[in-house]
């Protein structure tokens, strides 16, 4: 009893001598705690300002224009009244990628996709078209809507297909003063320009139209927004 008194009170001592040695240890780690709190403080602060600034700097979406943007479809309209539009507009619905009834070739449109192009085409007759240059791509899908959106085909325009990095340039390239551009083309040549306009990418449905702004000249083509095909109805309700 005496040894085991002897080694409790031992045992206690080492328990006491530790627990005073860690509370000996803590101002020194609170020391540590304050002395980079402000430095961690200063980097996450500088941090969040670093992401704001990148989320503020960031290329700014293309704007859909049926979406309570008035004063980009007045400008729209206005430009198109002196000539300074350039439009690209995706053929409509392609039959080798839907179930619909084709019009006639698998590589063509689909039946539906007929009428939404006519529809289209009504759409630009209410714009004007006594001022307008139409191209079509010589792929049959984008044939075949430039056909039934306008009863007008063109035929040699490879670079409303073969657009990689040159989209921008050949439009332009076929501008004329005074005189609106329309181009019915693919969903990877909008994508194109949406690239060498530095805007960030978004997916075109089916008969989409895009619309550039060339200003006075065309040097320089500013992007205003896009339309689906079932949107046309803000652009006459302003």
């Amino acid at each position: 009893m005496h040894s085991s008194g002897r080694q409790c009170h031992r045992g206690g001592w080492v328990v006491r001598s530790r627990i005073e040695s860690v509370g000996a240890s803590l101002p020194h780690g609170l020391t540590e705690i304050r002395r980079y709190k402000n430095t961690v403080i200063a980097l996450l602060l500088g941090l969040c300002v670093l992401l704001s600034a990148v989320y503020l700097l960031r290329p700014a979406p293309v704007p859909d224009l049926a979406q309570d943007n008035a004063s980009d479809l007045t400008r729209l309209k206005a430009d198109w009244a002196a000539g300074e539009m350039i439009v690209l507009v995706r053929h409509v619905e392609r039959c080798d990628h839907s179930r619909a009834t084709c019009l006639n070739t698998p590589d063509g449109i689909t039946d539906r996709g007929r009428g939404v192009a006519v529809g289209l085409g009504a759409q630009f007759e209410r714009l004007g078209l006594s001022r307008t240059d139409l191209y079509n791509s010589p792929v049959t899908r984008a044939v075949q809507t430039s056909s039934y959106m306008f009863n007008s085909v063109t035929s040699g325009q490879d670079w409303l297909f073969n657009c990689k990095g040159t989209l921008l340039r050949d439009a332009l390239a076929h501008k004329v003063a005074g005189r609106n551009l329309v181009l019915v083309t693919h969903s990877e040549c909008m994508a194109e320009l949406e690239k060498e306009l530095n805007v960030p990418g978004a997916s075109f449905g089916y008969g989409t139209a895009l619309f550039l702004s060339t200003g006075k000249g065309n040097a320089k083509a500013h992007l205003l927004g896009f339309l689906d095909a079932t949107d046309w109805r803000s652009m006459f309700s302003q």
